[in-house]
């Protein structure tokens, strides 16, 4: 399989933008993009600290309606467009306890981070992929959109909620003309967000981080492969979805989870 990674060459010649790429998951999707062939374009708020990556970084706050302008112009300008675009960049930073402790600004900055910020770059993008009637847009959402935890991730949730249903509907309106639109819900995944998101819950509980990792799995009703997954396990999903082998799809929300949704799907 490794051997695979470094020589398939199946996205020779896309274009590929991965948003929220310098970390996490959206590291590791645009690692995996750029060893399948891809030129790998990556925006997120910071610099990252590692030198000689395989991508080209734009800085940009995508909650921000100018900084989507900016980014889209910028590899208009470079590339014409792309040919994959992964929305990948989300947030739960906003306060736990449920409806009582969210204010209208929380509300409002969950749905610009985790819904606007994917709509809008769509929307300055999509029209090159129409044109040459082809393209793959992907949208990284959450198991939470369909499974929410109210004491944690209220805001969140429902604007992940919301951007499933988003990119139903606009996979509905764009595959007659060559574009594929697919929804990637990870579950628990080993990122830094996850480590800050449990010191967090575990410093306002007054408990030890190893006891708030168990009532989470405990709170989504457990994990049957016991464990987190590691980032490069949903790049490899993405991976797929993005390549001719996966032709065929469109309209999908894929869970990566270990087996924890609860439902038959």
């Amino acid at each position: 399989m490794n051997n695979q990674k470094q020589t398939d060459q199946n996205l020779a010649g896309k274009i590929a933008l991965v948003t929220g790429g310098t970390k996490g998951i959206g590291k590791a999707i645009a690692a995996r993009l750029a060893a399948a062939g891809a030129t790998v374009i990556v925006t997120a708020r910071n610099q990252p600290a590692e030198a000689g990556l395989p991508y080209l970084f734009i800085a940009a706050d995508l909650s921000r309606p100018e900084d989507v302008t900016r980014v889209a112009e910028e590899i208009t300008a470079q590339f014409g467009g792309v040919d994959i675009l992964i929305n990948n960049m989300g947030a739960n930073t906003f306060p736990g306890g449920g409806f009582g402790t969210l204010n209208d600004e929380d509300w409002n900055q969950a749905f610009q981070v985790n819904l606007f910020s994917s709509v809008r770059l769509d929307k300055a993008l999509l029209p090159h992929m129409l044109t040459r009637k082809n393209g793959v847009i992907i949208h990284i959402s959450s198991t939470t959109g369909q499974f929410p935890i109210w004491e944690s991730t209220m805001a969140y949730t429902s604007a992940k909620a919301a951007l499933n249903a988003y990119s139903k509907a606009l996979s509905d309106e764009v595959a007659p003309q060559g574009v594929r639109v697919v929804t990637v819900s990870p579950g628990l995944n080993k990122t830094e967000a996850m480590s800050n998101f449990l010191n967090d819950l575990a410093k306002n509980a007054g408990i030890s981080v190893e006891e708030m990792t168990q009532n989470l799995f405990n709170r989504v009703g457990g994990v049957p492969l016991g464990r987190m997954a590691q980032p490069e396990e949903t790049a490899e999903l993405v991976y797929f979805l993005v390549s001719p082998n996966a032709s065929y799809i469109t309209g999908t929300n894929y869970h990566i989870d270990g087996g924890n949704f609860p439902v038959v799907r």
